[in-house]
């Protein structure tokens, strides 16, 4: 395999319509994507249920995510949300001026295999901004 390199902020588009998602590495058991979001938010009434475990880290922007039964955590740059297998989540809004952009990692996505996040490792809390 070759190297490749990229760089997360380049090619965000000016306002779409839809979110972008883009495949950045793909390997056993493991899938890493950028998501870029203008304003997008998940549709009313649904609800995203993976078999997989899915780590989030908002790079740019800022987005809104509602795991079901939970506050709402609010993402700044910086900020990451481990949604364990089975966790209903949904995006509630992103920033609608400005590009959100996602980094996303996907665990065991196709093979039900899950892992754990880091105990107590420090993030965001449900309600802050």
């Amino acid at each position: 395999m070759a190297t490749r390199a990229g760089n997360l902020l380049t090619g965000l588009g000016r306002g779409e319509d839809a979110e972008r998602f883009e495949t950045l590495l793909m390997g056993a058991g493991v899938r890493i994507e950028r998501i870029v979001s203008w304003g997008q938010a998940s549709p009313e009434g649904f609800w995203y249920d993976q078999a997989w475990e899915e780590w989030v880290l908002v790079v740019q922007g800022r987005a809104g995510v509602r795991c079901e039964g939970e506050e709402l955590y609010v993402l700044e740059p910086g900020d990451w949300l481990c949604l364990p297998a089975g966790c209903r989540h949904r995006v509630e809004w992103t920033e609608p001026k400005q590009p959100t952009v996602w980094l996303a990692v996907h665990l065991g996505e196709g093979d039900g295999v899950t892992t754990a996040a880091a105990p107590d490792a420090p993030g965001p809390t449900p309600g802050s901004s």
